[in-house]
């Protein structure tokens, strides 16, 4: 799953209707519309795949912090 510039409901939404079949996480009001059924085969696959886009989200931003310490260090060389 590609998590980049999508908002964390965007990825739970793309998530449950992949793996769970659910067409929204939207409360809608319904016990029929807001309960599932779904294979604990399914459930598995889709925590999974959270999990790792959560892995992915925190490189992400790793990776930005490190970049961000780098340019002030750059900046400050700079000034100095």
């Amino acid at each position: 799953m590609i998590v980049d510039g999508k908002t964390s409901t965007e990825i739970l939404a793309e998530i449950a209707l992949e793996h769970l079949d659910i067409e929204t996480l939207e409360q809608r009001k319904s016990d029929e519309l807001d309960f599932h059924e779904v294979f604990v085969t399914s459930l598995e696959e889709a925590l999974r795949e959270a999990l790792m886009a959560g892995v992915q989200i925190g490189s992400m931003l790793r990776a930005d912090q490190e970049k961000l310490a780098q340019a002030e260090q750059d900046e400050q060389a700079f000034i100095d």
